[in-house]
Parts: structure tokens; sequence; C-alpha cells
């Protein structure tokens, strides 16, 4: 893979991974996405940390912003994750393998970040409860609204 293409991927990847706090991608993905999101978070921990006392906090927020083009994003990142993972010293993504992708056999793995599991029943059950129709399935509820 090119390097440009490669770099683009993490970032967006990324984005996705600290935007819904899980994401389902190849083995080998996972694996180079780890260390990136750990560096963006270690940097966002640790403005939230000492940045404030000696101005580094800004500084902080604009070398994650080299990687993290999303203001939202940006914002959850270092307003809800970072104070998030203050106590922990560093293993903030969990790869999880999943199986094997359908179309060509790539290994699967779910990518979620500590201390928020993703449970797919509850998911399921929360889009029911939005969409307030109990016992009816989710495809059916979108498919007429």
């Amino acid at each position: 893979m090119v390097t440009e293409h490669r770099i683009a991927v993490l970032r967006n990847q990324a984005s996705a991974l600290l935007q819904h706090e899980h994401i389902v991608t190849t083995v080998p993905r996972a694996k180079e996405l780890r260390p990136f999101v750990e560096k963006l978070i270690t940097l966002a921990k640790n403005a939230g940390a000492e940045g404030a006392a000696n101005g580094q906090a800004l500084h902080a927020r604009r070398l994650v912003g080299r990687d993290i083009a999303d203001k939202d994003v940006l914002k959850k990142l270092f307003d809800t994750l970072g104070p998030r993972f203050a106590a922990r010293p560093g293993g903030y993504v969990r790869i999880l393998r999943s199986g094997h992708r359908k179309g060509d056999a790539a290994d699967i793995a779910l990518v979620e970040l500590v201390g928020s599991e993703f449970d797919p029943k509850k998911a399921a059950a929360d889009k029911e409860k939005k969409a307030g129709t109990k016992g009816v399935p989710a495809i059916f509820v979108f498919a007429f609204q």
C-alpha cells in the first residue's frame, strides 16, 4: 500500500474509532491502528492533566488536529476520552478477532476502546427504543419511515 494511502486509511479509521468507540476491520489494519490511536489518546490525556498548567493544551490539540480533521471527534477526544483514560497508564485500544470475511476469508477484528465494550444486542434494543416499536424488526421500521 502506498504510504499516503496508508496514512489516509489510518486517519479515517482513527476518526471512526474515536467517534463510535468501536469499528470492524481486518486484523493487519487493526494492528497498525492501535499504536496510532494510542498516541493520539496519550496526547489528549497529557494535555488535560498538565496542559492547562504550562500551556501545552493548545499545542497538543493542534498536533492531534493534524490527524483528526473532524472537529466534533477532536472535541470528544479532548473533553471525554482524555479524562476517561487519565488514570490509565496505556493500553486504551482492544483488538478482538471475530472470524473471517465471507468474500475473501480475511481475518476480521473488532477494534474498541477499553471501557466502552460494544454489545450488538443492546445496540439493537436501543434502536428499537428510539424508533418506538417493540417486536418489529428494525429493517421494517427504517424501510417505511
